[in-house]
Parts: C-alpha cells; sequence; structure tokens
C-alpha cells in the first residue's frame, strides 16, 4: 500500500481576507482525496498565532459541519510540531509535511511573505512562488510589469500615505488632472475587493484614500472604465492553460466586498459571451501576464472589455484567488472538465513537480 501524502493546508493568517481563507481551506480539506492524502490542517489567527492540527480546528466551525468536523479529527496525523499559546511561528519539521497548500489570501500569505518562509523550509508549497506572489499582489508593481510586457491597462497613479499626510491639496489636484472623476481608490496590497471605494467628487475622494491607507501605506488610484469585468483562471507551471473567460455581472455599483460574499445577488456567467476573437484575445494575454510575473500553480487574470469599443485591458492577476466550489476559478475549470477535487490535486501534482524541479538547482559553488 502506497504512504499517503501528507499535506498541510495553511489558512487564515493576519489580513483583511481572513474569512475568506476560511472558507477556502474548508472546501479544499473536503475535496481533498482522503485515500491519496492525510491532512494536516494549520490555522492562523487574526493576531497571527499559529494552531496545529486540533488546536486549528475551532478556526473552521463556521464553515464545516459537525459530523465533517469530527472525521477531521479523528484522522489527524500524529506530528511531533509544536506550537505554543501566544507563538506566531512553528518548529517546522519538514521531514513531517509533505506539501503544503497555502490558502491565505491577502497579506502575510498571497504577497510572498508565507512563500519565502516554505522556501527556507525546504517544504513543497502549492501555488505561485516569491517573486509573483509578491509583484502580483502589489498592484502598482505589477502594472509596471504589465506595461514593460506590453499589455494594456486602464490610467492608474499611486501614492504613498505619507505623502497624502503632506499634502493633501497636492495630491488630490494630482489625481484630478491626470484621471477625473468618477475614479477607483484601492489599496496597493489587498484582494477580494476590501478598501476598495469609488469616489465621485473631492470629497468622496479624500475619504476613499483615508480607507484605503487604514489598509496599505500605498494606495493606487484608477481612471473609471465603462466596461464588462471578464475573469480567465490559469492553471500550470511552465507550460500554462488559460480556461474559458468568465463573465461578472456585480449586484453593486461595482464588484465589492459585499457583491462578492455577502448579498450572493452577483451573476457569473460562464462562458462569457463574447466574440471567438476576443476570448481567444483574454486567454492568450492571461497566459502572457501570468507569465511575465513568472507565474507557477494557479492565477485567476481580470479583465476590463470596454463597452464603448471592446478595447481589452488587463486589470490584475490573482495568485491565490479565492478557492471555493463556487468561486470564479473553481467554476472556470469545472466548466473545462476539471472537477473541484481534480483540481485539487492537480495543484498538489503541480507543486510536487515545480519543488522537484527546483531541486536540480546547485545550490554549494566550490573553486
Amino acid at each position: 500500500m502506497n504512504k499517503k501524502i501528507r499535506v498541510a493546508v495553511l489558512f487564515g493568517g493576519k489580513s483583511g481576507e481572513h474569512d475568506v481563507s476560511l472558507s477556502s481551506a474548508a472546501s479544499v480539506i473536503k475535496a481533498m482525496d482522503k485515500a491519496k492524502y492525510e491532512v494536516l490542517p494549520i490555522g492562523i489567527t487574526k493576531d497571527g498565532e499559529w494552531r496545529l492540527g486540533s488546536a486549528s480546528i475551532p478556526l473552521l466551525t463556521s464553515n464545516m459541519g459537525d459530523q465533517e468536523l469530527k472525521e477531521l479529527q479523528s484522522q489527524l496525523p500524529t506530528v511531533s510540531i509544536q506550537t505554543h499559546e501566544k507563538q506566531t511561528l512553528p518548529s517546522f519539521r519538514p521531514d513531517e509535511i509533505d506539501v503544503v497548500f497555502p490558502v491565505l489570501h491577502g497579506t502575510y500569505g498571497e504577497d510572498g511573505t508565507m512563500q519565502g518562509l516554505l522556501e527556507i523550509a525546504n517544504i513543497p508549497y502549492v501555488g505561485a512562488g516569491v517573486l509573483a506572489s509578491a509583484v502580483g499582489m502589489d498592484k502598482v508593481i505589477s502594472k509596471k510589469v504589465f506595461a514593460q510586457a506590453g499589455l494594456p491597462q486602464c490610467k492608474y497613479v499611486s501614492y504613498l500615505r505619507n505623502q497624502f499626510e503632506k499634502d493633501q491639496d497636492h495630491v488630490i489636484s494630482q489625481i484630478e488632472m491626470a484621471l477625473g472623476y468618477p475614479c477607483f481608490v484601492k489599496p496597493a496590497n489587498l484582494g477580494s475587493s476590501v478598501g476598495i471605494s469609488k469616489a465621485n467628487n473631492s470629497e468622496e475622494l479624500v475619504q476613499a484614500l483615508n480607507d484605503a491607507f487604514l489598509f496599505d501605506r500605498k494606495a493606487i488610484i484608477e481612471e473609471f472604465v465603462p466596461a464588462r469585468e471578464i475573469e480567465v483562471a490559469v492553471l500550470g507551471n511552465d507550460f500554462p492553460e488559460a480556461s474559458v473567460p468568465g463573465e461578472i455581472v456585480s449586484s453593486n455599483d461595482f464588484y465589492d466586498y459585499k457583491a462578492k460574499y455577502i448579498d450572493g445577488k452577483s451573476v457569473m456567467e460562464i462562458p462569457a459571451q463574447l466574440p471567438e476573437d476576443v476570448a481567444l484575445q483574454v486567454r492568450a494575454m492571461a497566459i502572457k501576464a501570468y507569465q511575465a510575473i513568472d507565474c507557477t500553480g494557479l492565477a485567476r487574470v481580470d479583465f476590463f472589455v470596454r463597452r464603448d469599443n471592446g478595447e481589452v485591458l488587463l486589470n490584475e492577476v490573482n495568485t491565490l484567488p479565492g478557492f471555493t466550489p463556487y468561486s470564479m476559478y473553481a467554476k472556470l475549470w469545472e466548466y473545462s472538465g476539471i472537477s473541484y477535487s481534480e483540481l485539487v490535486t492537480k495543484l498538489i501534482n503541480l507543486a510536487i513537480e515545480r519543488y522537484e524541479e527546483k531541486s536540480r538547482l546547485i545550490t554549494k559553488f566550490e573553486v
């Protein structure tokens, strides 16, 4: 009998997307083939405390049924890894974990910090590496990389909190000259539409910037584009594949946190009703953007398709998108014939493949 692969599912974290992470993690755990994989849940509280195995299960109670939690508890592997009260980092034992499946959205999880820890610990992990995670998370840096790759984007400007606090009137006037109204204000390093506001005048712009600076020291301000919101799922390492495009029809003025996760009224249309040439274009652009930041594993690539002239604009690359069976990423692949459970398996295999590829590198040099 083949030994099961031990997968540590890492979730929670110090992020505005903590609750979204818990939902994604519960879905991954439930979908994992228990004949192939041994699941070790590792939760991180909003305060940054790590909780392994049994101690992590209370974090999942809102997203898993009593029976599912009991089964998870009964199947927990025995490990010698220990954490103590208030401990912010466990004593990792790489020999006790075969692969990590991080389902950490946002800061301290999707931004390269956790990926760096796992690289140092020499443990295979699902998803993008340090560079792609960090670049993909920072909307300002990623836009510069995408521009270098020749990918069309909407107009934007960015400011640091200190710049805004030093001369608020100057910043507001510069944004008005560059973009006009309405415009969108976002924290540069966050996802799930947390901290995003639409500003229609200078008063709203000041408030929007203050809101964004609660979540990040850097804000990005983008022009308003009258457009359809199109998303493509990408899967793979060196030879990635793109799914059919899907479209988000938001229940709100724009696709904010409430529209994504609370009111349940937004509609996902899969496949998006696009001319064939446009559908092919967004798929090709999705792969180009994915490779531009050296992404691996998975990503959801978001686009605007202008309503006035049909121009396709790249919006952003999410290197660790929402990952429930009902999230756009999973639904796009489901339409393409890959079930959620199969998707989880493919991602674990891609993580191991990437680790083995990196293991071929020489890390010592002697003359």
